[in-house]
């Protein structure tokens, strides 16, 4: 019934239809109306489909990670978009308010998806859908979006993001779903619980299933009207790069990178891996930045990655580390007369994560987090705000940051893996009327470093921030190159060095892996003061987080052993894994003086150690892992 309908007298309304109808406007006098015919929504109507929860549907730190055939069968990815969709609306959310953001990594199934999405979308109220072009968008792009596309009325209240991240794509591997917030940033913990409770007891899921599939190769707006002209949905592809290229030129100076790119001297090269990435990483440097096609290495995205698997370590981006003059342990090749260039950086499927190399040189991630951070400064997004405030690592990653922000006085914070944690760091004040610790750098170990530019992780903002490190050192195009080694090296010299590795166990038993690490969490006590060789164990714990922002306290996030010399050996089960479980296993040494050791030679005894309190051979069958980084 619209607004400008009356009733008068006595009135009679009857619909034996399965859909909602329109009763017309003006003056409804004294008459029987029989609906059951009239026109309905048409494309816009939602039907409701029988359904019954799915086991397993729990979303991990970034999603719901499964192999592509189970979200293709019957119901699975409906239910969860449904169990979503529910979370959402009882939070408190308006769908039908705002935007819905849509955008993926161009993996297998994404396309459908997409339109499943849509169509779940109108069903459960939502009006506007914006869609990246060809169904991408990265996952910081789509963060980037959901906080700097307007106007205000339009601003989006969520996101959908279809990627597995790092993990291999295609009909046989794996596909992913997560739900961003208005903040651009993952969904909370509150939320994801919500939606998997959701996922336990749902019993039908609302879909449109008239709606037309969009055309999502083309940029542009699609409104779609219901047929008694009620209602109507508007569904808009969006450029996939430009709100991202439009923030990264405010947050560096990129006339300084383009001097930089431009001396004779300094060559780059930068493999997207066939993941989302190359379309961004071509607007930056190509278009923008005047740089020649052959910087980009790898920059059509493909629905199975090319074959590969797009995780940007010394493992997986063989091709890269190889024209990098590197093996997969980081160790210098012979490359004989070959130049080898200057600067090499890989992104994965998602464009979140990044991995830095000088020439035959690798940069470990906790390393570059400290560096970036020691380095603020020369970026102009830092230094306008009056410098970096605050820092933030995973629990995993290596303490290199904490010297840093122990010689800068910047705040500093250990929280467990995920990028949601460092997220309320960044909206303490904003959204929980706390301290302002922005302007913010956070990092992971896993390749994953970033700023309060936006709620993710950033690769392509990484690369830049490292690409402004060395403009800042070579203003001087008449002097030497100063080089990514160069500049690790000086930074080694004034804070020490941390060696650290991290060994993955990929795809063993879920079960057998599970008792490993209960057992451990159980052997915590004994542990503690225990004397191995030259180790004492000075605490053995299970790593509890008590969120200083909002109070949420999240607890089994590792298994640390940490020694007296300030060494530490920490076990996780990754929540990452497509389909059987992975063990990440972490070594951290800190030397302040010796600084140019083999990682393994510095790194032998504690991983002799770690081996055997994980006793992971008798538990998953190997102590062999798949990646060393």
């Amino acid at each position: 019934m619209g607004k400008k309908t009356t009733f008068v007298g006595d009135v009679s309304i009857e619909n034996s239809s399965d859909e909602a109808k329109l009763i017309p406007a003006g003056e409804v006098k004294d008459v029987s109306l029989d609906l059951t015919d009239a026109i309905g929504l048409g494309p816009l109507k939602a039907t409701a489909v029988t359904s019954a929860p799915i086991d397993g549907q729990k979303p991990g730190t970034s999603g719901l990670r499964k192999k592509t055939k189970v979200f293709m069968s019957e119901n699975y990815l409906n239910n969860f978009v449904q169990s979503t969709f529910d979370a959402i609306k009882a939070s408190g959310t308006d769908v039908s308010e705002g935007s819905l953001v849509i955008g993926g990594d161009g993996r297998y199934y994404n396309d459908v998806a997409t339109q499943t999405i849509i169509k779940m979308g109108i069903a459960n109220g939502v009006k506007r859908f914006w869609v990246g072009k060809d169904g991408l968008l990265s996952t910081p792009g789509v963060s980037t979006v959901i906080r700097e596309r307007g106007p205000v009325w339009q601003k989006a209240f969520g996101a959908f993001i279809l990627t597995a991240s790092h993990n291999p794509g295609g009909p046989d591997e794996d596909f992913g779903i997560k739900y961003n917030c208005e903040n651009g940033g993952p969904a909370p913990d509150a939320l994801t619980n919500a939606i998997y409770d959701n996922t336990t007891t749902i019993k039908e899921y609302r879909i449109c299933n008239d709606f037309p599939s969009i055309d999502i190769a083309t940029i542009g707006e699609t409104v779609v009207e219901s047929a008694d002209g009620s209602s109507s949905v508007s569904v808009e592809v969006i450029d996939t790069t430009a709100p991202s290229v439009k923030l990264l030129k405010s947050i560096f100076d990129f006339d300084a990178i383009k001097n930089l790119l431009d001396r004779p001297d300094f060559s780059m090269i930068y493999d997207s891996m066939h993941g989302v990435n190359g379309p961004y990483a071509r607007a930056i440097f190509e278009d923008e930045l005047g740089q020649d096609a052959s910087v980009n290495m790898n920059a059509v995205p493909k629905d199975d990655f090319n074959g590969g698997h797009a995780d940007p370590n010394l493992t997986y981006a063989k091709e890269l580390v190889a024209i990098m003059g590197l093996d997969k342990k980081g160790d210098k090749i012979d490359v004989g007369d070959r130049k080898v260039p200057s600067f090499g950086a890989a992104a994965d499927g998602d464009g979140d994560r990044n991995m830095i190399l000088g020439s035959q040189f690798f940069v470990t991630p906790s390393d570059s987090l400290a560096i970036i951070a020691a380095y603020a400064d020369c970026i102009p997004f830092f230094k306008a705000q009056g410098g970096l405030k605050g820092v933030a690592r995973s629990m995993p990653t290596s303490g290199a940051v904490d010297l840093v922000a122990k010689d800068l006085n910047f705040d500093l914070f250990e929280t467990p893996t995920g990028w949601k944690y460092f997220g309320n760091l960044m909206d303490s004040k904003a959204l929980y009327g706390g301290k302002d610790y922005t302007p913010f750098i956070c990092g992971e170990e896993s390749f994953g470093t970033g700023s309060n530019h936006v709620r993710e992780k950033d690769g392509v903002w990484a690369v830049l921030a490292w690409l402004s490190i060395l403009a800042s050192e070579n203003t001087d195009s008449s002097k030497p190159l100063v080089t990514v080694e160069d500049i690790v090296t000086k930074h080694w010299t004034k804070y020490g060095r941390n060696y650290y590795c991290r060994w993955d166990f990929e795809g063993v038993d879920k079960v057998a892996a599970t008792a490993m690490m209960d057992k451990m969490r159980a052997d915590t006590a004994v542990n503690t003061g225990k004397v191995a060789g030259k180790y004492t164990i000075a605490t053995a714990d299970d790593f509890t987080y008590v969120d200083p922002v909002d109070g949420s306290v999240a607890t089994k996030q590792g298994i640390r052993f940490l020694m007296a010399d300030g060494s530490r050996i920490i076990f996780r089960l990754s929540g990452t894994a497509g389909s059987g479980a992975t063990v990440r296993m972490y070594i951290e040494q800190y030397e302040p003086k010796n600084l140019s050791s083999p990682v393994a030679d510095a790194l032998s005894d504690l991983i002799k150690l770690a081996l055997d309190l994980c006793d992971i051979k008798t538990f998953c069958g190997t102590e062999t892992p798949t990646v060393i980084t």
